[in-house]
């Protein structure tokens, strides 16, 4: 048997978990679906039922919000849990990703809206009651100076992260170029279709998970596939809840 903790139990979780993601099909059944109850039924017999575990029929957008939100953390913690301690730190910072707009309105001086007091995970940040060590904390008070370099703060916190062993040249000479490109694209001043972006970028993380079989990189990949997943499932759900009259996307 494979122990848990371990670069082999996280390799074969990641590939099981891989080989049951949700196909076009489904995707294109969801985006037809006009009602959120219909889209739940259909997202709870899938692979996709850990994203919407805890939502009804009837929730609102901060429902949805914080249900997705702690669906991610989930999922990271999960990740660390597979692999070796020494990655452990660098996998839960990617946690972190999913509060960051949270963190840019902040930074810029906004004040807190009553939902994130709602959040166990934000609560202390926005009542000053999280120690200044923690990781939130620390961000936040980085990016208050250049709140637009908030993302780049996150990576560079990141990259600190990263254990100094074998497999992080190929987390950082890989799958970062490749994720930086994606978001350089989104970022140019052409007109651009965000969802074509993101299933070339699918692609071509499925392409490079191939390729580091048992290294750690896998872990981070598998992550970035999932953030895709969870950003989808998020929009379906929101676009639902904040315009029900709305007709499915042609």
């Amino acid at each position: 048997m494979i122990a848990a903790g371990s670069l082999e139990y996280a390799h074969a979780r990641i590939w099981a978990r891989h080989g049951q993601r949700p196909d076009d099909g489904l995707w294109r059944r969801i985006e037809a679906t006009r009602e959120l109850a219909t889209l739940l039924e259909l997202a709870r017999g899938s692979s996709l039922a850990c994203w919407v575990a805890g939502v009804g029929p009837a929730a609102d957008v901060h429902a949805i919000e914080a249900a997705v939100r702690r669906h991610w953390r989930e999922r990271v913690a999960e990740v660390a849990s597979w692999m070796a301690p020494a990655w452990s730190r660098a996998i839960l910072w990617c946690g972190v990703l999913v509060d960051l707009p949270v963190l840019q309105h902040l930074a810029r001086g906004g004040a807190a809206l009553e939902w994130m007091t709602e959040d166990p995970q934000l609560r202390g940040l926005v009542d000053g009651s999280l120690p200044a060590s923690a990781p939130l904390r620390t961000l936040l008070e980085a990016a208050r100076a250049e709140p637009q370099r908030l993302l780049p703060l996150w990576r560079a916190a990141w990259q600190r992260c990263l254990p100094r062993t074998a497999g992080r040249d190929a987390v950082e000479d890989r799958l970062m170029p490749l994720l930086a490109s994606h978001a350089a694209a989104f970022g140019g001043p052409q007109t651009v279709d965000g969802w074509a972006l993101r299933r070339s970028l699918q692609t071509r993380l499925v392409l490079l998970l191939r390729r580091t079989l048992a290294e750690p990189a896998t872990a981070f990949i598998y992550l970035a596939l999932s953030a895709l997943e969870f950003e989808r499932v998020r929009g379906e759900l929101l676009r639902r809840a904040a315009f029900p009259q709305r007709s499915p996307a042609p």
